[in-house]
């Protein structure tokens, strides 16, 4: 019942592939943007306390995608796929927008961050369900021996999501002003709203296509037999034999894939942003680059699983991955090392400036140092704290943040360091729709491929930066602390991937 036409099937893809990366936008953009959350809807007297809080509130709507895996997906096994992640498309348009809308912490206080929760919790909810349904939908229409291939049109849209996001964040943080310091304290105090409200026109032009769509030809079909599932959580979860492919679809999938797919991109921004203190342009750049030359790959290994089969491809990318990440972050950590640079002391500029505050005779001092090194890197250390009046002394901790700006070649070398970890996400991630859509039956697909997904990739692999973030505040002297956690769990997953699972492609995915 697969689509024929060529042109059929492109149209397909468009339509459930723009829906999907407007949801991965909406879903993403939060976490693009944690450290700016993290001053706006969190107390400012301990910063990482606040992005610590930034990050679970990031991970809990990754908690919730399971949830959203079940209620969705028994409603796409009930009624079908095409309405049902419509459904969900609202529903995550209108949370990210009201997000945008939410004041910060200073002027409603813990409001703020309950209210910004409660939202992310809605985002999770929508995403559990709009996966799966788009996933199944295109499985459904496709031609049996170009499964792996067109499928993974849609296991682009995650990574071109968060591209897309990156790139707005980027493009508003540099036009809300010509002075680009002045810029940076608009799109810090108001700007940054605007990649959230924005997203509401992407989900008004999406609903439009998808309201055009039609429904699955297998889901058609078993509606009209009268075959479709009257309980689908209970086929799938209650049955032994369905319950034991859900658990090895996950613990020998998904599992490895989500925390791949979640070091690869969103830790290793974090860790290039956070821990080597590349600045907030160069270390969203740096992730931009390397998306746009590994994002090709999830099609070259979709394709290639149809001729080959999906269990080796995906087994290979968590492989590298475990036994390359402690070298390739190493890496990322040496060309950030000052040690490594000579310093130009004869270029070395120190800035003062005094703002008033208020009619005290006080003045925020800000003391900026920028020195430069052979290699083009700039350091900026930025020092803020108050200089007193002469009848009001007072000893205060200074705030002070560290900046680097690397030169062409550290800068290209990082590109590259992240290409390779983004290509593992590619082997892992371009196969694995058509390899979940492929283990269950029509009437209970939706239901069944859903939940182990999102359990991998929202649980295991959503958590990934808040654990391993919080790893490296706890362990402080090991800066690749945070990588003990992906590492097992993937390793787990290759393992119990290896020994358990088929690597036969079933091509007949009706009953």
């Amino acid at each position: 019942m697969a689509l024929s036409s060529t042109q059929g099937i492109r149209k397909v893809i468009l339509a459930s592939s723009l829906g999907t990366l407007i949801e991965w936008y909406d879903f993403y953009i939060f976490g693009s943007l944690a450290t700016v959350i993290a001053s706006q809807f969190f107390p400012k007297t301990n910063p990482t306390a606040a992005l610590l809080s930034t990050l679970a509130t990031f991970a809990a709507g990754f908690i919730v995608r399971p949830f959203g895996a079940l209620v969705f997906g028994r409603l796409g096994d009930l009624i079908g796929r095409k309405y049902t992640f419509l459904l969900t498309l609202i529903i995550m348009g209108g949370s990210t927008f009201a997000i945008g809308l939410v004041p910060g912490y200073e002027s409603i206080g813990f409001a703020a961050p309950l209210i910004v929760l409660l939202l992310r919790l809605l985002q999770g909810l929508a995403l559990g369900g709009e996966y799966g349904g788009a996933a199944t939908y295109v499985a459904e229409h496709s031609p049996s021996s170009r499964r792996g291939y067109y499928t993974s049109w849609i296991q682009t849209t995650a990574t071109l999501g968060l591209f897309v996001s990156l790139g707005v964040i980027l493009l508003t943080r540099h036009f809300l002003d010509s002075n680009l310091t002045k810029s940076i304290a608009k799109f810090n105090d108001w700007g940054w709203r605007i990649p959230f409200l924005v997203s509401i026109v992407l989900v008004i032009v999406s609903i439009y296509i998808r309201l055009k769509m039609q429904e699955s030809p297998l889901f058609v079909e078993l509606k009209k037999s009268g075959k479709t599932s009257l309980n689908p959580l209970k086929e799938s979860f209650g049955h032994k034999l369905n319950l034991k492919i859900v658990l090895l679809a996950l613990f020998g999938a998904t599992m490895g894939q989500g925390v791949v797919w979640y070091t690869g991109q969103f830790y290793a921004q974090s860790f290039i942003e956070n821990v080597c203190k590349i600045d907030f342009d160069q270390s969203r750049t740096i992730l931009i680059w390397a998306i746009v030359f590994a994002t090709p790959f999830f099609v070259v290994f979709g394709g290639w699983s149809d001729k080959v089969g999906r269990k080796w491809i995906m087994i290979a990318g968590m492989f590298l991955a475990v036994v390359t990440y402690h070298f390739l972050f190493n890496q990322l950590l040496s060309i950030a090392d000052l040690k490594n640079k000579i310093e130009l002391t004869e270029k070395k500029e120190v800035n003062n400036s005094l703002v008033p505050i208020g009619s005290t005779g006080n003045a925020l001092r800000t003391t900026t140092t920028k020195t430069f090194f052979d290699d083009g890197t700039i350091v900026s250390d930025t020092k803020k704290d108050t200089a007193y009046a002469a009848t009001d002394r007072k000893t205060l901790k200074p705030e002070v943040k560290i900046s680097k700006q690397l030169g062409s070649v550290g800068y290209w070398k990082m590109v590259l360091l992240v290409f390779v970890m983004i290509l593992y996400v590619t082997m892992v991630y371009g196969p694995i729709a058509a390899f979940l859509v492929e283990m269950f039956p029509t009437k209970i697909r939706y239901t069944s491929m859903s939940l182990p997904y999102h359990i991998g990739n929202g649980v295991f692999g959503g958590l990934t930066p808040f654990i391993a973030t919080l790893l490296t505040t706890i362990y402080v002297d090991n800066k690749l602390v945070g990588l003990m956690y992906p590492i097992i769990i993937a390793t787990l997953c290759l393992i119990i991937g290896a020994i358990y699972i088929s690597n036969k492609i079933d091509l007949d995915l009706s009953d």
